[in-house]
């Protein structure tokens, strides 16, 4: 993964440590009765004498040891927290029923998204995928945090797969908005990124494109450039539409050879049927 350049870093860390919620700029620190019973909280002025951060500042005139603690903890309880206040939060519909797409004869693969693409998935997404708006990364990391972790994978025996780009794309843009994305679950997740495979640069975009415009575009899609360091690999992509990128990632990936050795001399390229598949999204399809 590309490092982020200074002024992206300073973007996105003036909205993460930022204490108003991403959608609503209301203080994420106000009860939510006192929101229900006066809306117009969340025109406070950042510095406020009844502020948190206004407090902070008092404080720290006072006592610089404690207050430096104390601002220490608090920085801490708001990158451990979510970033969204409890009603924009409650008013987005989290986890949609996970679909399925063919891989092989027998053999299909489960897709979970965090939420549906509608607004403000879909705004936050395009925006920081196609104009690099680092402002968005807060929100996308709030959804990236509702994605449960699949069972019985951890850092020793997983690795995330994140939806490869291709070389032109990725001139074009100067920077890859889903190994960021991947990089921040796998963060979350505490289990490595994989870039064992590489995207081949004779497809094009899949927007705009037809189901079955997607699948043939995306055939031989992919290739490996390594063996699998462990059997479970986790798929991930920023948008799952019809499941179409996932399920060419999958079918690449049941093809990667996994070596065990069985005598000291001698090595076994084990079947697909070793691995185990996961696959997840930031958003899928239309709650509508």
């Amino acid at each position: 993964m590309r490092p982020l350049a200074p002024y992206q870093t300073g973007l996105w860390l003036a909205e993460y440590i930022n204490i108003r919620c991403q959608l609503c700029a209301v203080y994420r620190s106000t009860p939510q009765s006192q929101l229900l019973q006066n809306p117009s909280s969340s025109n406070t002025p950042l510095f406020s004498q009844k502020s948190p951060l206004a407090e902070n500042t008092s404080y720290s005139l006072s006592s610089s040891h404690s207050s430096f603690s104390k601002i220490r903890k608090q920085l801490y309880s708001r990158f451990s927290s979510g970033l969204l206040c409890t009603r924009c939060h409650s008013s987005i519909a989290w986890l949609p029923k996970p679909f399925e797409v063919d891989i092989t004869a027998g053999m299909t693969l489960t897709i979970q998204a965090a939420t549906y693409y509608d607004y403000p998935m879909r705004q936050a997404i395009r925006a920081f995928k196609h104009h690099e708006d680092m402002t968005k990364l807060p929100l996308l990391l709030h959804v990236i945090r509702q994605l449960p972790r699949p069972q019985g994978c951890h850092h020793g025996n997983s690795v995330i797969v994140a939806m490869p780009t291709t070389d032109e794309r990725l001139i074009k843009r100067g920077f890859d908005p889903v190994s960021i994305l991947g990089a921040c679950l796998s963060k979350h997740w505490d289990i490595p990124l994989w870039q064992g495979i590489k995207r081949i640069d004779n497809t094009v975009s899949q927007q705009g494109l037809t189901r079955a415009e997607r699948l043939s575009n995306l055939d031989n899609a992919f290739t490996l450039l390594e063996p699998s360091p462990v059997k479970r690999l986790i798929l991930f992509d920023d948008v799952a539409t019809t499941g179409a990128s996932l399920q060419a990632l999958a079918r690449a990936t049941i093809s990667i050879p996994l070596l065990e050795p069985i005598l000291p001399s001698i090595t076994t390229t084990k079947s697909y049927s070793a691995h185990h598949l996961f696959a997840y999204a930031l958003a899928h399809g239309s709650y509508f």
